[in-house]
């Protein structure tokens, strides 16, 4: 029965981020159903002498919690910017990560330096200087070199051309080793990315990979040291500080957040 299960999401979730990337979201199709309290609301509203200059139809807030305080962006985000408030670096570089979440986070106590192969606006916040770069590139990397390094939700992209990258299918293992270039002897690498119990390539969306895979990487056997391993289950939920070699995650569809020390 878990076979089957795990096959119509096989199939599901696809289909969905692709209705989503044209611009459709079919949980406002679900939400309909309210528009019958809707209705109620907006004359009870008007009978009570509220004037109403617009209608604004909002449907899918009905019985919505306060906010989402799960998933793989809230906890790797949260707990990766507080790790880096912890050790307190001299210079920090983020690769690829998610501005106006990891990267906003961290820029709210600190600089950051942000690298991605994509271009990006000004912000308008001294916190945060970009650098546009292709870190598949071995030369690209060796032009900073930093002790603290954060790479979340990215690298599993490298090489699969979504984010108008080269074609590569060894370009997150490219990537993997410019960064640890980058990085300085004592300094702390995290990275990010979705596991599974194999590896796969959703092409062209992103990989996923088996939480120990990364340890056979070039680098990661002589060159970094796992320090600390943290993931996000099926179900949004956080699992911190886990023993990787005692205890391998379960999960389809999760997130495996790693803490590196160069050595």
């Amino acid at each position: 029965m878990s076979n089957v299960k795990e096959r119509v999401r096989e199939i599901i979730r696809p289909l969905g981020l692709m209705i989503k990337d044209l611009g459709m979201d079919p949980r406002r199709v679900v939400a309909l159903r309210h528009f019958g309290k809707y209705r109620a609301q907006y004359k009870m509203f008007s009978q009570l002498g509220g004037k109403v200059s617009h209608r604004y139809v909002v449907l899918s807030d009905y019985g919505q919690q306060a906010g989402s305080a799960m998933g793989h962006y809230f906890h790797q985000d949260l707990l990766v910017a507080s790790l880096i408030f912890k050790k307190n670096p001299t210079r920090h570089i983020d690769i690829g990560s998610r501005v106006d979440g990891f990267v906003a986070h961290v820029a709210a106590f600190r600089k950051i330096e942000v690298m991605d192969i994509r271009d990006l606006d000004d912000i308008g916040h001294e916190n945060v200087t970009f650098v546009k770069a292709d870190l598949m590139e071995s030369g690209n990397a060796q032009r900073s070199i930093s002790d603290s390094i954060s790479c979340l939700h990215a690298i599993e992209h490298f090489g699969l051309g979504r984010y108008g990258d080269p074609i590569d299918p060894d370009g997150h293992l490219k990537a993997f080793r410019n960064i640890l270039q980058m990085l300085q002897p004592g300094g702390t690498l995290y990275i990010s990315f979705p596991i599974g119990r194999s590896n796969e390539v959703h092409f062209n969306a992103h990989r996923v990979f088996h939480p120990k895979d990364i340890l056979g990487w070039s680098g990661a056997q002589d060159g970094v040291k796992l320090r600390r391993f943290d993931y996000v289950d099926d179900s949004g939920h956080l699992h911190q500080d886990v023993n990787l070699e005692k205890s391998v995650p379960d999960v389809h569809f999760g997130c495996g957040i790693y803490t590196f020390e160069k050595i």
